[in-house]
């Protein structure tokens, strides 16, 4: 059983998604206004939030902002559910760092399978306790990154991003299978979104974010070991 915060000002929604996560076994918490969202969080811990993102009190970007910059929320999953279809509407939640989005009107299935997917990728990220590459080393289990042994603050996807990377040092990870593994999409997803979240992992890591190398015309490598004549 998974706790969800369920974010949603729509009370026929709300209630439609809250009935269907329970009967799944899941424990969904409802919120109908932005400004309850970020003391509802830190106070119930939830496993994934659902945020729409038109709402009364404080909209759903706004939100999704306040709960990365909090490390009481930053590593919670979230789902943005909107009734926008636009792509730059999809991309700009996906850029700061939404796990999933789900366009207006969905099936509560759709959303429940989504839900689950999620959660999958961030248990599994969980299982092996942890990975040293020189400098780099990820605490798995506490979804920590420690850099010359001192711990460094990462988003979920900033996380999820560079274990994958740092899983195989030695392969070349082309966009769509970053997309694919991270954010679980297929390419035909935008790879600004990709491109967005790599220089800022690489800003994130000073220096040491040389690590992370462009391959042209190919995709990204972790090198554990750079050239003599790269700065480390």
């Amino acid at each position: 059983m998974s706790k969800i915060l369920i974010v949603e000002d729509e009370s026929d929604i709300a209630e439609l998604i809250s009935l269907h996560l329970t009967r799944e076994g899941h424990e969904p918490i409802c919120v109908g206004n932005g400004l309850l969202v970020m003391p509802t969080a830190i106070a119930q811990q939830p496993e994934i939030i659902v945020l729409d993102l038109m709402l009364p009190g404080l909209d759903g970007l706004q939100i999704f902002k306040r709960l990365r910059a909090d490390t009481r929320t930053a590593s919670i999953p979230v789902i943005i559910l909107t009734a926008k279809s636009q792509v730059t509407d999809k991309i700009a939640g996906l850029e700061l760092g939404a796990d999933d989005y789900l366009t207006k009107p969905f099936s509560p299935r759709e959303l429940y399978l989504r839900i689950t997917a999620v959660l999958r990728r961030v248990k599994k990220v969980t299982h092996v306790s942890e990975i040293q590459r020189g400098r780099f080393m990820l605490d798995r289990k506490n979804m920590k990154l420690f850099l010359d042994g001192a711990p460094l603050d990462l988003t979920t996807i900033e996380f999820k991003l560079l274990t994958t990377l740092m899983e195989n040092d030695t392969a070349i990870h082309s966009r769509a299978d970053l997309l694919r593994d991270v954010w679980g999409y297929n390419s035909d997803v935008a790879t600004r979104t990709l491109d967005t979240h790599i220089k800022r992992l690489r800003e994130k890591l000073g220096a040491a974010g040389e690590h992370i190398v462009t391959i042209r015309g190919t995709g990204f490598q972790f090198q554990t070991e750079l050239p003599a004549h790269q700065p480390a």
